[in-house]
């Protein structure tokens, strides 16, 4: 009788059972069913998290994998297999960053009407995310501070939607309801507006005003009678 060659010996030719090398360079895709916590957000959703808060809070210099270890009670080891190294964890977190502010954006503009009604609900949006998500619009800037390739990996993710605004910015204004300005500029202009409004803190209360509720909603509405007296015409 033959003996078995399955019982722990390897191929003489190398094929069959090796496995292929996975590109260490890339995070790990979560597995359908992974392990999750009680509140069912699986380990690379922990990870993403408490990454964005530290890199959003403290900086990405300042942040470290074993400090995010500790704070998450599991080994670094275990980030280090779902991301293999702290830049793709940046990454990580700029992509997923990237989809959220997208899509937050993108609910608020279903219910908007037409024209300026457009702009204000996307300022409105922000506002609210700020509120909700405060360390989204610090990652922002903390991106902007990073520089490429950080910034630019931001930027390419949301560009569809800076395209939109674009087309609608330019329809307002070949209608006549807004006044004439290049778009992606008028676009980085309302975007440094609000994000610096919402987003320097020391800034802020060296002007004397003391980041809360009430003063963000003032803020706000301010922001938002600014641009609308720079953009909207008599026509519209």
């Amino acid at each position: 009788m033959t003996k078995s060659t399955t019982s722990g010996r390897k191929p003489t030719d190398g094929s069959a059972t090796k496995s292929p090398a996975r590109d260490r360079s890339r995070p790990r895709p979560v597995p359908e069913g992974g392990r999750t916590d009680a509140e069912g957000a699986t380990t690379s959703e922990r990870i993403l998290d408490a990454a964005l808060i530290s890199f959003a809070t403290r900086g990405y210099e300042a942040s470290s994998l074993d400090a995010l270890a500790v704070g998450l009670e599991i080994r670094k080891q275990t980030i280090l297999y779902w991301f293999p190294s702290k830049e793709v964890l940046l990454e990580a977190v700029i992509d997923r960053s990237a989809i959220e502010l997208s899509t937050a954006l993108e609910a608020s503009l279903t219910t908007a009407g037409s024209g300026w009604s457009r702009v204000e609900a996307v300022v409105r949006s922000v506002f609210r995310l700020a509120a909700r998500r405060p360390e989204l619009l610090g990652l922002v800037r903390e991106m902007g501070r990073l520089g490429t390739p950080a910034a630019t990996r931001f930027v390419t993710a949301v560009e569809p939607l800076v395209q939109r605004a674009t087309g609608f910015l330019e329809a307002e204004m070949d209608a006549g309801h807004m006044r004439r300005h290049e778009p992606r500029l008028l676009l980085l202009a309302i975007y440094s507006t609000v994000t610096g409004m919402l987003t320097e803190v020391d800034v802020l209360r060296a002007f004397g005003e003391e980041p809360t509720a009430r003063s963000l909603v003032r803020r706000r509405n301010e922001i938002l009678e600014l641009l609308r007296s720079a953009l909207v015409t008599d026509q519209a």
